[in-house]
Parts: C-alpha cells; sequence; structure tokens
C-alpha cells in the first residue's frame, strides 16, 4: 500500500508556496500568500504561527535563520525537501482534480 500525505489546508498550501523561492518571515509569508491570491488568502497570525510550528514539527518547513528589527527577534522559515514534495504533491492532486471538471464538455460550453 502506497503511503499517502493527506490534503493540505488552504493556508498550510499557501504558507509552503510562498517558501518556495526562498526563505521568509511571518509577515513576508502573509504578504506573499495574499498577493499570490489576488488578496483571497489573508492570514490571520494566529493561524500563521499555528500552521508554521505544525509544519515545522511536521518537517515541512525549519527556521532558517533570525534576526533583530526594532529590538524584536524576526525567525524566517524555508521550505524543507520533505515540505516541497508535499507541495508539488498537493499541487499535482489539485491539478487532477481541476481536470476532471474542467474536461467535461459541459464546462466547456459554458466557457465558450
Amino acid at each position: 500500500m502506497t503511503k499517502r500525505s493527506p490534503s493540505l489546508t488552504e493556508s498550510q498550501y499557501f504558507i509552503l508556496a510562498a517558501l518556495q523561492d526562498a526563505p521568509l518571515h511571518g509577515y513576508g509569508i502573509i504578504k506573499v500568500a495574499e498577493q499570490a491570491t489576488d488578496g483571497r488568502v489573508k492570514l490571520a497570525v494566529g493561524t500563521l504561527y499555528g500552521a508554521l510550528d505544525r509544519m515545522e514539527r511536521s518537517g515541512w518547513l525549519e527556521a532558517d535563520h533570525e534576526e533583530i528589527v526594532d529590538g524584536r527577534a524576526r525567525r524566517y522559515y524555508r521550505l524543507t525537501e520533505d515540505g516541497d514534495a508535499v507541495l508539488r504533491q498537493e499541487a499535482l492532486r489539485m491539478q487532477r482534480a481541476a481536470a476532471v471538471v474542467i474536461g467535461r464538455p459541459s464546462f466547456r460550453a459554458v466557457q465558450a
């Protein structure tokens, strides 16, 4: 039996996607997710840090470094290889699921 990762929540998906290019701190992740979705996904701070903690324990991301800004520590996170694999698997799952609907003749007729 093949081990399958559970589907990611929308927040988890966009947090991991935000970290694909470079390490980011929490506020940077929030802004990238918001920009990538044209403002549709707005991560609350509590949601973000709870998700970061769970995903760090899962091995999908890890702390990269910290810096002090205005006297406060700013932690940067980076995507791990496992996190990248989970993200890509979820993107492929969603692509296949969308193809079922988009490929239907009734859907194509509505789009014409």
